[in-house]
């Protein structure tokens, strides 16, 4: 006959029955052990990414722009005639998605289609007045933002930081 564990004890964890079931709250005010996660290169840029984002989406929430609708805008703006392809390819988005943003864009008033001057058949966005207008408060924000996240990194120690963090991902 197989050696079953005993129905006291977890043969895996060495814990009892008593253990699990203990009507002790846990210590949730104890510090967790994040030693090895920081060591991980996909860990820490994601931790300083989401502490900025908290912040970035309560001071654009004002101007209605997500995150992925900012980084488009911006986009649009610095390369006016932009089409879908490099959107998606420079945002890793799926056609579709991007169609449901550049309409939500479009009734806003803040993009227009407009025919390609190579291709007529080729349509690029281009931010109106008010997409513009409104592109350089977001932007002077998300500028605000960011300096005041990374004030204490000298300008070496932030040049380089974007530098190794874009020979991750460029």
């Amino acid at each position: 006959m197989p050696n079953k564990p005993s129905p006291e004890s977890n043969s895996r964890t060495g814990a009892t029955q008593a253990d699990s079931t203990s009507c002790a709250a846990p210590d949730t005010t104890a510090e967790v052990d994040t030693r090895y996660l920081q060591i991980l290169m996909g860990y820490n840029p994601r931790k300083a990414a989401l502490n900025i984002l908290e912040v970035f989406l309560e001071r654009l929430a004002p101007y209605g722009l997500k995150p992925v609708e900012f980084s488009v805008m911006s986009t649009i703006c610095h390369k006016p005639g932009v089409n879908s392809r490099q959107l998606c390819n420079a945002f890793d988005l799926l056609h579709p998605n991007l169609v449901g943003l550049i309409q939500s864009l479009e009734s806003r008033g803040l993009i227009e289609r407009q025919p390609a001057p190579h291709d007529v058949r080729a349509m690029g966005f281009h931010a109106t007045s008010k997409g513009l207008e409104l592109m350089i408060q977001a932007e002077q924000i998300a500028t605000e933002l960011e300096m005041k996240k990374i004030a204490q990194l000298t300008t070496a120690q932030r040049k380089s930081l974007l530098t190794l963090l874009q020979k991750i991902y460029l």
